[in-house]
């Protein structure tokens, strides 16, 4: 595997001057504002017979504008500048139009087209030259590279609770304030890179370029991420380079005509499950339109980084389909490996690596792949984290299929702690896979159909209601704690957001109901919603005062089944977990030198009974236990 990295490495040097000149390549292709008024143009169809320029600017006559050909199907068109001023204005449409092998003229969006928008009346989406006469100027730096990487997993259109798409604007001015008091220090954003079918979560894209323009214009999100990192929050993309959409007229499908160009001809180029094309990573233009991309959105846009989306399907031949992963080498190394693919992820770490040291990197694989996080010079994938994808389905599983009283502490500890040596990961206790209909939240599936009628706290509290808080609040206090050296949450999940997420569609009937957040529940001081959110709150800001994330994993001193407590130590503080329905314990005995408390899921600000006194000190003494030589009692 290092070795065809190598060798893409030196090739890369020797024909084009570099990894940096290779990856600045967006700054070519497409339509590009010249200094002096003209208009440069490059793409890449080798499949074509002819391509032209169209649009507004030239009353869309299809002819007048002819790329000339050059080598390798790259094709090139200089447009001089009129009285100084550009041929093509600011907001114009245009249009490549390709003439195919049956000369067929087949009017198309540039892959490299950094803004594109769909007119209500119409179902696809029109490219439009950006290019205003001034762009916006951050003015705030990146955060320094984070130790302690608290993430909030955000949807840009679904950030509002009114029923509509919210905007850029609406973010930047109503919901990051939200995030820092909730003292998160990441935002991963979902959904940027342009998509035309708005169900699709962001995970069919269709111009890599373009910010969504959905939410707003390209410098509406980059104000948003300025005002970001001037309240010292990292922004990360949710980034799609495992297929694409499959549309043509609006996508990359068929740009050429052909059934190839991007993509792997015939099957291979075809995923079963998301009906989407399946990128040809071997192909080196490919590779330049990828590497670019990652680029762009870093210099341009001044993103801290990726999490890549869907690395399991790139992995393998498999994609995963129908696949398990018990951990057995022979499911890592072997023919059924997409060597080509690795090889563009090991590429794409060292590119930001080296250019950009600073960024994060997040691979979303669940098969379990050896060396994923490890630096690329030791033939390892070169990301930063990988996400605990086993957490969520864990806890899911648990709640679905056990009595309480059959949690078994041994297999929570287990999955919490069952990672690879020396490589990171983001533990979660859910994200957005668990918010979509279909599936239930963790809030949802603990409390169900009593959230409907029973979160205010002018009722009485019910068992139901009662569970579904103290579990909530265990479940994402352990996990954060012990699960990993990063922690994620979705949006809206902290305060145990009710119901499901479902994006308008046919069979909703084009409903906005379910695809909002309804951040207003936390504000009424009358529903219990408010005691979740304090204590996520109050959670973060514990780990920022101690850092247990950036800590090494905990000791853990006790899992006892019978009483169902788990303990262990991490970053100099003790956490104990009572699982037990329905049996509290006084004077139990557990590890520790002195004690204070610091967080307690019990207390009445957090929707607990308050049971615990908080202004003791308790000082351990010389009594042996669980290995270690002194210990307290709680």
């Amino acid at each position: 595997r290092y070795s065809l990295f190598y060798n893409h490495l030196k090739n890369i040097e020797e024909s084009e001057g570099g990894l940096d000149k290779f990856t600045k390549s967006y700054k070519t292709f497409g339509v590009n504002q010249l200094a002096d008024g003209g208009i440069y143009c490059k793409e890449w169809a080798p499949g074509a017979e002819a391509v032209f320029l169209a649009g507004d600017f030239n009353g869309w006559n299809p002819f007048s504008h002819p790329y000339k050909k050059l080598e390798y199907g790259k094709w090139e068109l200089f447009i001089p500048p009129e009285d100084g001023c550009s041929p093509v204005p600011h907001g114009s449409k245009l249009k490549v139009v390709i003439r195919a092998q049956n000369g067929a003229l087949l009017y198309r969006i540039s892959p490299w087209a950094r803004y594109v928008v769909r007119d209500e009346d119409k179902v696809n989406y029109d490219w439009v030259h950006w290019n205003p006469p001034q762009s916006y100027i951050h003015k705030n730096p990146s955060p320094k590279r984070l130790k302690s990487l608290r993430i909030y997993e955000s949807h840009v259109g679904i950030a509002s609770p009114e029923g509509k798409v919210a905007s850029y604007k609406n973010f930047t001015y109503n919901v990051l304030p939200r995030i820092k008091d909730l003292g998160y220090n990441c935002v991963q954003l979902m959904a940027i890179m342009e998509h035309a079918y708005y169900a699709s979560f962001g995970y069919q894209v269709t111009s890599f370029f373009a910010a969504s323009s959905r939410y707003g214009t390209p410098d509406d999100l980059k104000e948003m991420i300025d005002v970001a990192h001037s309240m010292g929050i990292t922004v990360l993309l949710d980034v799609v380079h495992s297929h694409a959409s499959k549309n043509s007229e609006d996508g990359l499908n068929q740009f050429d005509g052909t059934d190839s160009c991007f993509f792997h001809s015939g099957y291979r180029g075809n995923h079963q499950l998301w009906d989407s094309r399946l990128f040809d990573y071997a192909n080196w233009e490919v590779l330049r339109f990828l590497l670019s991309n990652l680029r762009m959105w870093i210099e341009d846009y001044r993103f801290d980084g990726f999490r890549f989306d869907g690395v399991t399907s790139m992995l393998y031949h498999h994609h995963g389909i129908g696949t398990g992963f018990s951990g057995d080498y022979n499911e890592y190394f072997g023919l059924h490996v997409d060597e080509d693919a690795l090889c563009y992820l090991m590429l794409a770490n060292h590119m930001i690596n080296s250019l950009h040291p600073e960024c994060i990197t997040i691979a979303e694989d669940v098969s379990g792949m050896p060396a994923l996080c490890r630096p690329v010079a030791e033939g390892g994938g070169g990301f930063d984290y990988r996400l605990a994808m086993a957490i969520p389905d864990k806890w899911i599983q648990i709640i679905k299929e056990l009595k309480d009283e059959d949690w078994n502490m041994g297999n929570i500890v287990h999955t919490l702690t069952n990672r690879r040596y020396e490589e990171k990961y983001i533990a979660y206790a859910e994200s957005h896979d668990q918010a979509l209909v279909g599936d239930k939240t963790l809030a949802f599936r603990l409390m169900d159909a009593e959230m409907y009628t029973n979160m205010s706290v002018l009722m009485p509290l019910t068992p139901v209601i009662d569970r579904g808080i103290q579990l909530h609040k265990m479940i994402r206090l352990i996990t954060h704690a012990l699960g990993g050296e990063s922690y994620l949450n979705f949006m809206g999940n902290e305060f145990g957001h009710p119901e499901w997420l479902d994006f308008p569609r046919i069979g909703n009937n084009e409903s906005y109901h379910y695809a909002r957040r309804q951040f207003n529940l936390t504000e009424d001081d009358l529903l219990r919603y408010k005691f979740l959110n304090a204590f996520d709150r109050d959670m973060n800001k514990l780990e920022e005062r101690f850092g247990w994330l950036a800590s090494p994993q905990a000791y853990v001193s006790e899992k006892h089944e019978s009483n169902k407590v788990i303990a262990f130590e991490r970053a100099g503080l003790i956490f104990i977990f009572n699982f037990h329905p329905y049996q509290s314990y006084v004077d139990y005995r557990v590890v520790a030198f002195k004690y204070k408390i610091l967080l307690d899921s019990d207390a009445g600000e957090y929707g607990g009974h308050q049971r615990l006194d908080h202004n003791t000190e308790y000082f351990s003494e010389e009594y042996p236990h669980n290995y270690r030589p002194n210990s307290i009692m709680v």
